[in-house]
């Protein structure tokens, strides 16, 4: 008798999230020109809203890892971190040539590689920078695959 209420309250939880995503973003040490594109992708021109994703300032409260920029010495331990504080199920979103394969910065001496080393990946935008339609069109993807 329970097994239906179960079954109807996680298609209430998988339709929220996917409905709801709410998002952090996290720049692990890139050049500033993904994060501006993704800034814009969070104006009214371009309506994220539409797909009811909302920025959120506390990795507590979001579902998805907007990460851009190769992962340095430095910001590793923080990146793990944030994504550890993330409530299950998390998702990651790795934004532009230098998340995906660390860009013109591989093989610098601070650079530990991209961020697909250091915490699993979901969904992939590759770009230098890449354009917000881009962006968008990964988050939906990512969305599409959570409705399945």
């Amino acid at each position: 008798m329970t097994t239906p209420m179960v079954g109807v309250i996680e298609k209430v939880k998988t339709w929220a999230r996917v409905n709801s995503p709410w998002v952090i973003h996290f720049n692990s040490g890139s050049c500033n020109g993904c994060d501006i594109e993704i800034l814009a992708t969070l104006t009214p021109r371009y309506d994220v809203e539409r797909f009811g994703i909302k920025l959120q300032g506390s990795p507590r409260h979001a579902d998805v890892l907007i990460c851009t920029g190769p992962v340095t010495l430095q910001a590793r331990d923080r990146l793990v971190r944030v994504y550890e504080q993330m409530p299950e199920p998390k998702f990651v979103v790795a934004v532009g040539s230098c998340g995906i394969s660390s860009g013109v910065f591989q093989g610098c001496y601070n650079v530990v590689g991209n961020i697909g080393d250091v915490i699993p990946v979901n969904v992939y935008v590759p770009g230098c920078p890449p354009r917000p339609e881009a962006i968008i069109y990964g988050v939906v993807q990512l969305l599409k695959s959570l409705q399945n």
